[in-house]
């Protein structure tokens, strides 16, 4: 018990520390490379649009600028590459993947039990069709910092892409437990909405979609699976407003931006992508 609690205390004073050093740091005639690093991590901590995550890979650029061994600012910036990638942010997802995984991999080869580091490299290999891989990164990330709630919401997520769907909910259940009020916790809801998704269990979809909008409106995905969870339940108009709100938020997001966005090659996760693709259809999402 004692040890749940100062988990869930140091996720919230981790989330805090950030908000407080971001608007201090604006502040600053003259930010040094900490600063940066923290504005990037509010920019970030914003909502997963194309312009915030742009912003917030800007500022941790900036911050290696400054200081090039910053590793926190170096493992940023290839979260946001990762962001740009798995999200359909970019053009071409795989070079944002790529670069991702080489600041990790160079981030890791100066400070090799850096947990956050092992997390997000975790999270490159998920949707480049190294789940297993990606979700033993995490667990190591777990043996690391056991208070990194966050890891275990990826590997609830890399379930999703090894055929195991029916797994993710109990993450996310950790992930949330750990840290309830963390200001990437939208994010994870949204892992959920996709496993029922991908399970054809789509009223439940639907619930843990609204609830990540509710959580953070600033994010387009969730907009987008509840548009397709929608969709298959005969629900039209619901879903085309789904979308039109997803569109709002990420305006370059098509079919075909969203079939380049992941690998995998388990049956189970391409049947249900099947799935999903066919509810985006449905609900009006562009195919290019």
């Amino acid at each position: 018990m004692q040890d749940e609690i100062v988990a869930r205390l140091a996720g919230g004073l981790n989330a805090e520390l950030a908000a407080a050093e971001a608007r201090r740091a604006e502040l600053a005639p003259t930010p040094d490379s900490t600063d940066l690093y923290f504005q990037g991590l509010a920019w970030y901590n914003k909502g997963r649009t194309p312009d915030n995550v742009a912003q917030a890979r800007s500022f941790f650029d900036r911050a290696l600028l400054a200081d090039p061994h910053n590793i926190d600012a170096l493992v940023g910036s290839a979260r946001a590459n990762v962001a740009e990638g798995a999200l359909s942010f970019v053009t071409d997802p795989t070079a944002a993947l790529a670069a991702a995984e080489a600041k990790l991999t160079k981030a890791l080869s100066s400070v090799p039990d850096h947990a956050p580091g092992h997390m997000f490299l975790g999270l490159v290999d998920i949707p480049t069709g190294r789940a297993a891989e990606g979700i033993a990164e995490c667990e190591y990330a777990l043996a690391l910092d056991r208070n990194l709630a966050l890891a275990h919401a990826f590997i609830g997520c890399g379930k999703i892409f090894i055929g195991r769907a029916e797994e993710t909910e109990a993450h996310i259940g950790e992930a949330l437990h750990l840290s309830p009020r963390d200001p990437t916790a939208f994010t994870w809801m949204t892992f959920a909405g996709i496993a029922k998704n991908r399970l054809g269990s789509y009223e439940q979809a639907v619930a843990w979609c609204r609830r990540a909008i509710e959580a953070n409106r600033n994010y387009p995905l969730p907009n987008f699976e509840l548009a397709a969870a929608l969709a298959q339940v005969g629900r039209l108009d619901e879903a085309h407003s789904a979308v039109k709100a997803g569109l709002a938020l990420n305006p370059t997001f098509t079919i075909a931006r969203f079939s380049a966005g992941a690998l995998s090659v388990t049956s189970t996760y391409l049947a249900g992508s099947a799935r999903i693709l066919d509810g985006l259809r449905k609900a009006g999402v562009p195919e290019q």
